[in-house]
This record gives C-alpha cells, sequence and structure tokens, in this order.
C-alpha cells in the first residue's frame, strides 16, 4: 500500500493512498493520520496530477542517519568501514518533500547528494529485538542525505553538514509493503544515473540499524532511519536536479536552488 500526504489549492495538507499504474493513478484520501489510527477513506479521490505531493512524513522528534554503510561508499571518500552503525541525526526541520526544492546554504560550496532507503518507523519502541522489527517498521520511503561535504570535513561533528534546512527530501509516498534487502537504488543527476547500487550491498541492513539505533534511543511513530548510501556520491550545482529512484517504491526529485 502506498500512502502520501498531499495537499490540493483549496485543502489543507492530508493522507491518502495512491492506486493505479503510472500514468493513472489517483489518491484516494483518508480520515486523520494513519499512524494512529485505522485507515478510513472519506469518498474524495484527486488525479495524482491534480494533487501536490508532500513529505509523506513530518517525524515527530528525528531523523537518524547511517554514516558509511556502503563498503564502495566509504571507499571513495577513503573511509575506513565502521565496527558498528555509525549514527547522526537530522532534525525534522531538513525534511522536504518531492515537489520542493533543496536550498543551499550560503556556507557551503559544496553540496552532495546521496540517494538513501529511508525506513519509517510505526509503533513507539525501544530496546527492539530482531524478530520485532518488521513489527515496528510502517514503510519505506525514499530519502536523499544531502551533505555539505566541505562542512562535514571542517567540523568536528556533522549537525551543520547534514541537518541543514531541506537537507532531508522524502518521498514520493511511503510503501507498507516491501522486503527492503535486495532493492535497486538509483540516483540521477539531471537525468544521467551517477549512483547504483542494491540495498543488499548495506553492510548493516535494516533489522541490525532497528535494532541498534532502538538501543540508544526511544524511537516514536513517524521517525525516518536514512540506511546509507551507495557509490557514486558527488557535488551538484545550483538549478541541477537530483533524482532517487528505489525498485518497489518510487522516485523523488528535487531541484537545487542557492538561498
Amino acid at each position: 500500500m502506498r500512502i502520501a500526504r498531499f495537499a490540493t489549492s483549496d485543502s489543507e495538507p492530508s493522507f491518502g493512498v495512491v492506486h493505479g499504474e503510472p500514468g493513472a493513478e489517483e489518491v484516494f484520501a483518508i480520515k486523520g493520520d494513519p499512524f494512529y489510527q485505522q485507515l478510513v477513506p472519506t469518498g474524495v479521490r484527486h488525479p495524482l496530477e491534480d494533487v501536490r505531493l508532500l513529505a509523506p512524513i513530518i517525524p515527530r522528534s528525528k531523523v537518524v542517519g547511517v554514516g558509511r554503510n556502503y563498503a564502495d561508499h566509504a571507499a571513495e571518500l577513503g573511509n575506513e568501514l565502521p565496527p558498528s552503525p555509525l549514527l547522526f541525526f537530522k532534525p525534522n526541520t531538513a525534511v522536504i518533500g518531492p515537489t520542493d526544492p533543496v536550498l543551499m546554504p550560503e556556507f557551503s560550496d559544496e553540496i552532495s547528494y546521496e540517494a538513501e532507503l529511508a525506513v519509517v518507523i510505526g509503533k513507539i519502541c525501544k530496546d527492539v529485538t530482531p524478530d520485532r522489527v518488521k513489527d515496528v517498521i510502517f514503510g519505506y520511503t525514499c530519502g536523499n542525505d544531502v551533505t555539505a561535504r566541505d562542512i562535514q570535513r571542517t567540523d568536528n561533528q556533522w549537525a551543520r553538514a547534514k541537518g541543514f534546512d531541506t537537507s532531508c527530501p522524502l518521498g514520493p509516498w511511503i510503501e507498507t509493503d516491501l522486503d527492503p534487502e535486495n532493492l535497486r537504488i538509483t540516483g540521477a543527476l539531471d537525468g544521467d544515473v551517477v549512483q547504483d547500487g542494491s540495498t543488499a550491498d548495506m553492510i548493516f541492513g535494516v533489522t541490525d540499524l532497528v535494532v541498534h539505533a532502538s538501543q540508544a534511543f526511544t524511537l516514536l511513530p513517524g521517525d525516518v532511519i536514512l540506511t546509507g548510501t551507495p557509490a557514486g556520491v558527488g557535488t551538484i550545482r545550483e538549478n541541477q536536479r537530483f533524482e532517487v529512484e528505489i525498485e518497489g517504491i518510487g522516485a523523488l526529485s528535487n531541484l537545487f536552488l542557492r538561498r
């Protein structure tokens, strides 16, 4: 099931279920928040092209990033592989949707894209055991862990480099029925594929990441875990567009602009 968050010209943001084949999709509006109540249709539906897709979730508390989780990406940046998942935070103010521009901050001259599978948590949980991981996941979406690479090198931690406003595009929707273990993930810069990998190549898989993160802090419904990026990361310039596409989910495309 594809759960979207959307708005129309005469409505407030709301959730809906996306049905149909590409080119003929419709959004069926639902009542309330699917993270806290059952799906109840309102009877209203819209052609997908008539709505504006928003970030499918604005995390209640946090986005948990995972660094160097693909061996080829760690190698291309000259980094050693971490012995355990390398975690960092992005604030929820970094999150934008598939139609929003990434606003490149003035303090950085080297902005990078990072195509990633994003895990969306569905239940409050702590110290999750491997056999319970599937029970606490709501679904999956595409993410772009936008990074100010020069700031990452010069700061002693990654808060500015990875947490600035608009640095976490998510979308286009949340796919709730998906096996994340072997999905093709690509990133295209102005239509040219520059990243092409598989979630099977992650050093630590989704189960490992949820277990590890939940040992450190309580995960809340709507929290997001970004699972790392394959090789091919590079810089992006103003007025270029980057598209993340993940098998079984869809595509997330954002234009990059300067403030």
